[in-house]
């Protein structure tokens, strides 16, 4: 029997709630839009207390305020994931207001395609800063409340450039192969301690990541951020005793 993961409107007004999420603190870091916002926005329809970072102020705020419209507690934090100051202060300040943290999903990200021989070392050094630096500092900064509390959930949004090579892709999969193997070795570091490690691997999903690349696939035919964060929800529902380790979520063309 496949998961039901939902219908791609639930995040819209329709969900198959069960609140599953009620009481648990969630921090989200890439959370002002695209995949972020989406994991934001439905996990608050499952109760979740928000914690959501962005660089971006005004757009992080602006999604909290969406949470809590939807009747659910939300704070803003302004944080680059890149900078270790900024993450702790951002984990501090969950476990300030709400003295214990759940989950964490990493959706923070950025890319840019080329060829190699074209490529530049600023946008290869910002790539691997972004996705495994910062993928890195979330977590570590996470694990210690976790391991304290004896349960927890971590889930790093990464990409099917993780497991499958796309040519003109390689720093965005040098950071993204990295994270997953980061993700690897930290779930058996912590296991024993009832926290979970979890990676997500969507293909092609529309948000502004595309509207600079003027050779971008059709972009009807890709993912859904709502689509994302129905995966995601799911991965992070699941009861104590199991773990959805990886899940790979292609849309049905493939790779575009």
């Amino acid at each position: 029997m496949k998961p039901d993961l939902g219908s791609r409107n639930s995040i819209n007004g329709n969900p198959k709630s069960k609140m599953q999420m009620k009481g648990q603190v969630v921090v989200v870091t890439g959370a002002g839009r695209g995949i972020g916002r989406a994991v934001a926005l439905r996990l608050a329809r499952e109760g979740a207390s928000l914690v959501l970072a962005a660089r971006t102020r005004a757009e992080v705020e602006r999604v909290a305020e969406e949470v809590r419209g939807l009747g659910q507690v939300a704070q803003a934090c302004p944080t680059d994931v890149t900078q270790e100051d900024q993450v702790a202060a951002l984990i501090r300040a969950a476990l300030d207001r709400f003295k214990r943290l759940d989950c964490v999903v990493t959706a923070a990200g950025v890319a840019s395609f080329t060829p190699v021989r074209e490529s530049k070392l600023d946008d290869w050094d910002a790539m691997l800063a972004t996705n495994l630096r910062g993928v890195y500092l979330v977590c570590r900064a996470a694990i210690e409340p976790m391991v304290r509390q004896g349960q927890g959930s971590i889930l790093n949004v990464l990409s099917v450039a993780a497991a499958r090579p796309i040519p003109g892709s390689a720093a965005y999969t040098a950071s993204k192969q990295g994270v997953l193997g980061f993700t690897r070795v930290l779930a058996e570091e912590v296991r024993a301690h009832g926290v979970r490690v979890c990676a997500l691997l969507p293909g092609a999903v529309d948000t502004s990541l595309w509207d600079a690349m003027p050779t971008a696939p059709d972009r009807s035919n890709m993912l859904t951020p709502e689509d994302v964060a129905e995966a995601a929800c799911f991965m992070v529902t699941q009861p104590p005793h199991v773990v959805v380790e990886e899940l790979l979520l292609m849309p049905a063309a493939g790779i575009l």
